[in-house]
């Protein structure tokens, strides 16, 4: 049994989001593949994820314990590391990711849980997992410098080890908004065929 972990990051509430249409119909497929598996929806927003503060970099950067799992920050790094796969839904904000999600990989970048330092530099904790974003873009950015949030996530997850990371993009909906509903049915039909080797 394989625990996914849902992320997600979108300010637009259910049914108005373009990446949850997508991401949802790739959960929903998912859980009609792979029945026994547990999927941990975890929305930023309702969480309340906020900026880390001077006060919990002791916390993030000290000893870790037993209790730590269960502070309001570190639990986060230590439901990420215990997770095997991870959908990562957002849109494209000003061509990167929303804040919220940005500050919400500042809760799991922590040294002894998600990644370690060594003599030879800094090694991922979280290998042999696999990840999925799912981005819905206004323009058509894909494969152009301006696009950084994809390269960003990639970045940060092989960091934490994780290097078998797939993107499913609805692309240029806002540029083009006659196709846009075309766009986002193609984007789901590719989140269902994945959902099945996922």
């Amino acid at each position: 049994m394989s625990k996914v972990l849902y992320i997600k990051a979108n300010i637009k509430p259910e049914g108005a989001s373009r990446s949850y249409e997508i991401s949802d119909a790739f959960i929903k497929e998912y859980e009609k593949q792979h029945p026994e598996d547990e999927i941990i929806t975890l929305d930023l927003y309702e969480e309340g994820i906020d900026f880390l503060r001077p006060e919990d970099l002791g916390v993030l950067f000290g000893p870790k314990t037993e209790e730590s799992k269960n502070h309001p920050h570190l639990k986060y790094a230590y439901q990420f590391a215990e997770a095997d796969k991870y959908v990562v839904s957002a849109p494209m904000w000003n061509l990167s990711i929303p804040a919220i999600l940005k500050a919400y990989i500042d809760y799991v970048s922590v040294t002894g849980i998600t990644f370690k330092y060594t003599e030879n530099g800094p090694v991922g904790l979280c290998e042999g997992k696999k990840a999925l974003y799912v981005v819905s873009r206004g323009g058509a950015y894909e494969n152009t410098p301006f696009e950084m949030g994809e390269r960003y996530l990639r970045t940060i997850f092989g960091f934490f080890g994780i290097t078998d990371m797939e993107t499913i993009s609805a692309e240029n909906v806002d540029g083009n908004p006659e196709k846009a509903g075309e766009i986002v049915e193609e984007a789901k039909k590719k989140a269902e065929e994945l959902a099945s080797r996922f």
